[in-house]
Formats: C-alpha cells, sequence, structure tokens
C-alpha cells in the first residue's frame, strides 16, 4: 500500500482552508491558518500511526511476547514501551452483554475466522450486528435503512486474510474505542448490560473505519442514529 503522497497532503490543507486565500483583502494565503490546518491534518496522521502500532502491541502481548521483545522490535528500551502500552485493554465478557449481541457476537467472530483475519475490525462488527433481527437491526430500520443491504454492502468489505485460525482474537483500537462508548451508552440508559443498538451507536460515533464508511454510504451517521433512537426510546416526549 503507498504511503500517503506529500504533494496531496499538500493540495488537501490548501482545499480545506477556505479562508487562507483571503487575507487582510489582498490575493495571499493566511499562512498562519495554512500552518494551523497542516499541524491538525498531522495530528490526525500521527494519532492513526500510533493506533495501528498499538493494535500489534496488544496482538504481541495476547501471543505471549515480552515487554522487552516487543520494545526489541520497535527499536526502544522495555520500560519506555511498557509505560507507553501498560495499561491493559477491558475485556468484555458475555456477561456485560444482552443476549442478542452475545448472539451477534458469535457471527463476528465466525467473519473473522472464516476471512483467516487475526483481527476483529468494525467491518466484523457491523456484519455480525445485521446478522440476525435485534435491537441494532429494528433502529436502522426506523432510520429508513435495510439491515440486510447493510449487511451484504459489509460483507463486501470484508477482505479474505492469511492468518490461522485463532482462539483468541484481538480488537483493533476503533473497535474497542466504539464497544467502550457502547458501554457507557448503556450506562447513561440505566442498563448494566450492553445492547446491540449501544453498538452501532458506537461504531456510527467514532466515524471511522469500515463500518461508519458503510453506514455514511446508507446515508447514516451517528446524529441521525441518536435521534432515532430517541424517538423509539421515547416516542412522545411531551
Amino acid at each position: 500500500m503507498p504511503l500517503p503522497d506529500l504533494d496531496d497532503l499538500i493540495a488537501e490543507v490548501d482545499r480545506t482552508c477556505d479562508a487562507a486565500h483571503r487575507h487582510g483583502g489582498h490575493e495571499q494565503p493566511d499562512w498562519l491558518a495554512l500552518l494551523t490546518v497542516a499541524a491538525a491534518l498531522a495530528g490526525q496522521l500521527q494519532a492513526l500511526a500510533d493506533d495501528l502500532v498499538e493494535d500489534y502491541v496488544e496482538h504481541c502481548r495476547m501471543h505471549g511476547s515480552s515487554w522487552t521483545e516487543i520494545g526489541a522490535a520497535l527499536g526502544v528500551t522495555r520500560q519506555a514501551v511498557q509505560q507507553r502500552f501498560h495499561a491493559p485493554h477491558k475485556r468484555y465478557g458475555p456477561e456485560s452483554m444482552t443476549d442478542d449481541l452475545r448472539q451477534a457476537m458469535t457471527h463476528v467472530k465466525r467473519a473473522a475466522v472464516q476471512h483467516r483475519n487475526n483481527y476483529i475490525g468494525t467491518e466484523h462488527l457491523l456484519w455480525g450486528l445485521t446478522a440476525e433481527d435485534n435491537d441494532a437491526t429494528r433502529l436502522l430500520r426506523a432510520a429508513g435503512a435495510s439491515p440486510g443491504d447493510l449487511h451484504q454492502a459489509v460483507g463486501k468489505r470484508l477482505s479474505m486474510g492469511a492468518s490461522q485460525a485463532a482462539e483468541r482474537i484481538a480488537w483493533t483500537p476503533y473497535s474497542r474505542k466504539a464497544i467502550a462508548i457502547a458501554e457507557e451508552r448503556a450506562r447513561t440508559a440505566g442498563s448494566d448490560r450492553i445492547g446491540c443498538d449501544h453498538l452501532l451507536l458506537g461504531l456510527a460515533q467514532i466515524g471511522r473505519g469500515v463500518a461508519a464508511s458503510v453506514l455514511g454510504d446508507a446515508g447514516l451517521d451517528a446524529a441521525t442514529l441518536d435521534d432515532t433512537s430517541s424517538r423509539l426510546t421515547d416516542p412522545d416526549p411531551a
């Protein structure tokens, strides 16, 4: 996969910063405004790079690599890598999920194993959520979308990997963020268990990853799903 081209990034900054081309009534760029946008874009790229490294550190830890070995692979000391990544990621057991979400998770893992993927990404989560009728599919229908069409659309985005099937499969950073958001939504709704609709809203709220892209292509974003969820929860607020 080719890396982003510097000229393309510069062009993106130029397109994004509309106000930069009119400064003080003169046809001169506002270089400080352009610098601000460039720094923001660089920060997004750095965050993406950090998530990429974190994902594989998680895999290494899950499969028995020591902090010394991970540090050597990254070219830093054991202390440095342990300080950066030492906090363990929260595990979500079946007891933290509704029955429907537990059933959806069987489809999620099956999709990863069948496609020989050594990770669970947002695409696997959306595929599992739309495999059977549940709170997520009912939310999608209420928002005017077809769960079946979304299931097919995300299925086309599942790529075949070359990994051997593993009993333990690490979640990607976006997937972990999605379920963390889902847990908070469940808690706010007064539930001690995460539901399929909570996870769907979490995927939409992240706004990144394959699931968000598929939802976006269907005209669904976090605001739309939030509004629909509110109507379903409280159809007569008056």
